[in-house]
């Protein structure tokens, strides 16, 4: 997920104090300076992490989702969604996708792509990438999220507050639900589909089966990304470079993980027993699932999007036009 620079501004002390929390009017969020992990021994230069292979992927390598066989990723700036074998660490078939953004599902053997430039989502074949089909719902955001669970697909269409549901059978729209404003990130995880609140610091769960909000949880600043394992749904916080884990079933916070990578871009994934989170400065962090503690940290060049899969973490460098896979130990 793209970063983007903005400057600091500072009109009188208590203004400036103001922008370290609050959005500034017309230029997006100042975030706090990151600094990561200080526990000794946890911070590591890039140059220490263990790369089983480089893969080259033209343009602007970003979002990450993975079949059965393959991963796929987008390239927004070259029009792309590139296909990866695992086996060969080599990229395949390209897929001419106009802007793709906010996000990749797999499911009900698709692809399913948003659109920034077409505002609809793409639906393709997850083995040949060949178009299946085009749906009239363009993402509210390019740094949303798609989803697919219980039948359907699910992606934030309007900043108003949209979650719209797609049915996976028909490629229609069967719903369209009221969620709070400034949510923009669904991932469907135990039965449930769950929303990150940008706006209002909130995790918020819907259910597939009345399609309407059955809780909010409080969590930390600015969640954005999410992910789903060990029984919890994680959830990175732009605002504050934390962490937070709900439980699942009971939508309960248990922690609050402070990482030290606030900022406007970023991702979070599971697996391996660990959390992984990636940051501009800060590539790769690995979060501890029994513990709830960030047990290695890698600074330096690098990073935007991860995904754990085929037994290796996969990390974007997205002006470095590359995919690393990196040996998990």
């Amino acid at each position: 997920m793209r970063a983007i620079y903005v400057r600091r501004i500072s009109i009188g002390i208590c203004i400036g104090l103001v922008l370290l929390s609050f959005p500034m009017i017309g230029q997006g969020p100042v975030f706090p300076k990151k600094t990561g992990v200080q526990t000794p021994g946890v911070q590591h230069p890039m140059e220490e992490l263990p790369k089983a292979a480089t893969i080259e992927v033209k343009g602007d390598p970003d979002w990450l989702s993975v079949t059965a066989d393959a991963l796929w990723i987008t390239s927004g700036n070259v029009d792309h969604v590139v296909r990866i074998d695992p086996t060969t660490n080599q990229t395949g078939v390209v897929v001419t996708v106009h802007k793709p953004c906010s996000g990749l599902a797999v499911g009900f053997g698709s692809l399913w792509v948003p659109s920034c430039g077409d505002k609809i989502l793409v639906r393709l074949d997850q083995q040949t990438g060949a178009l299946q089909a085009t749906v009239s719902a363009g993402p509210a955001d390019d740094e949303g999220g798609v989803t697919a669970g219980s039948g359907s697909v699910w992606l934030v269409t309007s900043k108003e507050g949209e979650l719209t549901r797609i049915d996976a059978r028909t490629n229609k729209v069967i719903a369209r639900i009221r969620i709070p404003a400034g949510s923009f990130n669904p991932l469907f995880a135990d039965g449930s589909v769950w929303v990150s609140s940008n706006a209002g610091n909130a995790l918020v769960r819907v259910d597939p089966t009345t399609n309407k909000v059955l809780s909010s949880t409080a969590v930390g600043l600015m969640p954005r990304f999410l992910t789903y394992g060990a029984r919890s749904i994680w959830v990175l916080n732009q605002g504050d470079g934390t962490v937070s884990r709900v439980d699942s079933k009971t939508g309960k916070l248990i922690a609050t993980i402070g990482v030290g990578i606030p900022g406007h871009g970023g991702e979070i994934a599971f697996g391996g027993g660990s959390v992984w989170a990636t940051e501009t400065e800060f590539p790769l962090s690995r979060i501890d699932a029994k513990t709830n503690t960030v047990v290695a940290q890698w600074h330096g060049a690098g990073g935007d999007s991860v995904r754990y899969a085929f037994g290796s973490v996969w990390l974007t460098d997205l002006r470095g036009e590359k995919v690393w896979r990196i040996s998990v130990q």
